[in-house]
């Protein structure tokens, strides 16, 4: 099995957080999914014969996209890859955009999965962000494409924003709680330096928040999801049973994914690539029917890393026999650190698979780097 990922490189308008690859001018909005549908074609031998059992529209906002449009990427797709009939497609979406005939548009396309930008309930947590929609239009739209019959719907939410208590963290949990959602995505606000935030930061106009905040509001995340049955399968991901993510699994699993679009990435196991991320560069190379992107040929060490990355942020954690097909064994290389690690309970071993505690999920990022292997350690 494999996935294919497609950006939809464009948004009405920046979010002062996002340093993703995008455009507020839809202009040239026919003409990247034109290209896109051209990119498909030249790349239907990426994956060899395996099959495709999840499609992910990301952005920037998919939601953008007209049924058409939307027609248009779908025949594409089965005209050059081998997609399963229950293949999982995701859309991502902000509230503003899902009207009510937007939903009904979207629930009559092949899409099944809807992931909603909520980013939070709070007025003037969204201003501050720079939402273009406000708190009554994100409760709306998982009511609308609940309504539409959608019955897999995530959400996103974003903690560690600045306020003088949790208040408003625990707030914005209840209603999405009272909401039934199937999924959950949380991330703790990151502060780019690109970014309207990042300038701000730097100006001293903006003060984000401490460390110790962010990682309580983590905590309160954590035990908010347990109670209420969901399980948290991936640090910043919770769902009910059975309603994992397949396409983001697939990631933290190592299966081989295509990206299409400006900036996508892809993956085969053995290499990486990496679309350009320039609307108009990507539409001249496919206007020569030629690909436009870098290719990152991956060593032993490199797939060990990459390993490491994703498979300790999971519930089914970092398979030691796994690394050392990659020539690296784990317990050998790093016996010290691990030592440390088990001491502090921030990991635990159990049947040669190495899991992060809930202590060791805030460290996640540290943890990983410091236990990833130099170029030199490769056998």
């Amino acid at each position: 099995m494999a996935g294919i990922y497609i950006h939809i490189p464009f948004c009405k308008q920046a979010c002062h957080y996002c340093d993703f690859h995008f455009s507020t001018s839809l202009r040239h909005k026919s003409s990247v999914v034109n290209a896109i549908c051209q990119e498909i074609a030249l790349q239907q031998h990426y994956f060899g014969n395996q099959i495709i059992n999840t499609v992910y529209l990301g952005g920037g906002t998919p939601s953008l996209l007209s049924s058409e449009e939307l027609t248009q990427l779908s025949e594409a797709l089965h005209r050059s890859f081998n997609i399963t009939p229950d293949a999982e497609i995701t859309l991502e979406a902000n509230p503003d955009d899902l009207t009510k005939p937007k939903l009904q548009e979207l629930a009559a396309s092949p899409v099944n999965r809807l992931s909603i930008g909520i980013q939070s309930f709070h007025e003037e947590h969204l201003r501050r962000m720079n939402r273009a929609h406000n708190a009554t239009e994100a409760y709306n739209a998982v009511l609308y494409a609940q309504d539409a019959g959608f019955t897999n719907i995530t959400t996103d939410l974003i903690y560690g924003i600045p306020a003088p208590s949790h208040e408003l963290w625990r707030a914005d949990l209840a209603k999405l709680f009272s909401l039934q959602v199937q999924h959950v995505s949380c991330y703790a606000l990151t502060i780019e330096e690109k970014t309207a935030l990042g300038r701000w930061t730097k100006k001293g106009s903006f003060k984000p928040s401490e460390d110790e905040f962010v990682a309580e509001q983590f905590e309160i995340l954590v035990a908010q999801m347990q109670a209420h049955g969901f399980t948290q399968y991936e640090i910043s991901n919770f769902c009910r049973p059975g309603y994992e993510s397949k396409h983001n699994s697939n990631y933290w699993r190592g299966v081989h994914y295509l990206g299409l679009g400006p900036s996508a990435h892809s993956f085969n196991g053995y290499s990486r690539q990496y679309n350009v991320a320039n609307n108009a560069k990507y539409l001249a190379a496919l206007a020569q029917n030629e690909l436009a992107f870098e290719r990152e040929a991956l060593t032993l060490t490199d797939q060990a890393n990459e390993y490491l990355l994703t498979s300790l942020r999971t519930s089914w954690g970092c398979d030691l026999n796994h690394l050392r097909t990659l020539g690296v064994d784990l317990p050998t290389q790093q016996k010290e650190y691990l030592n440390e690690l088990l001491r502090k309970e921030y990991i635990r071993i159990q049947d040669e698979v190495l899991y992060l505690t809930n202590k060791g999920k805030l460290l996640a990022d540290q943890i990983t780097l410091d236990l990833f292997l130099e170029p030199q350690a490769q056998s």
